[in-house]
């Protein structure tokens, strides 16, 4: 699925940061069934679904409702007036949601794609970019979390159960500034060590 944002930037909710290397959209997008979301904070039709659909990816990912996060993934596709509007409505939603940057050409490549003409609309995608659902809002509306098994056999998904709750949160929680903080952490503690020695052979 990564091979739809190939050359391309998303932002991860919870820190802001950018998600571009190859690497990093392969483990965030792969084996995972793809929802884009079309919308806007300030559509009162988007607004009412929004807050359903915020519900329908708690329940599926977050670890208050399941034991293990569903292979799910959403890409929120802006339809907002401004920045401003977008980053606001982006912190009212799940920290795990990605989000193309305001104002990149390529959301009208994929409106165009999908035949986005109005909002609200979720397009559901397998991991390799085929659609299973035009626009599944309607379906997420009147079944909830149990229309994703129906996402997950379509899509074929390679079961990672295997996998502990506690890994997928962490790995999903760390951000791309993660090695660079902790190796300024592990320097510190040198330098701490250090200075330690020194003290015990000043006062030895």
């Amino acid at each position: 699925m990564a091979v739809l944002f190939t050359g391309k930037v998303l932002m991860a909710n919870w820190e802001e940061d950018e998600v571009e290397t190859e690497r990093e959209l392969g483990l965030a997008l792969d084996n995972k069934v793809l929802l884009l979301y079309f919308g806007s904070g300030q559509c009162p039709r988007c607004q009412s679904f929004s807050r359903l659909l915020k519900d329908f990816f708690l329940r599926l990912t977050d670890e208050f409702y399941v034991e293990r996060a569903s292979q799910l993934v959403l890409v929120y596709v802006s339809q907002d007036e401004t920045e401003a509007q977008q980053r606001a409505f982006l912190r009212s939603m799940p920290k795990r949601w990605l989000a193309l940057p305001f104002g990149d050409d390529f959301k009208r490549e994929l409106e165009l794609r999908f035949a986005v003409s109005e909002v609200p609309v979720v397009v559901v995608l397998k991991p390799n970019g085929e659609v299973i659902a035009g626009n599944a809002v309607e379906e997420i509306t009147s079944m909830g979390p149990a229309c994703f098994q129906n996402w997950q056999e379509a899509a074929e998904l390679v079961d990672r159960n295997f996998l502990l709750a506690e890994d997928f949160d962490e790995h999903s929680r760390r951000s791309i500034t993660d090695p660079i903080r902790r190796l300024k952490y592990k320097m510190k503690k040198k330098d701490k060590k250090k200075k330690g020695r020194e003290g015990e052979g000043e006062e030895s």
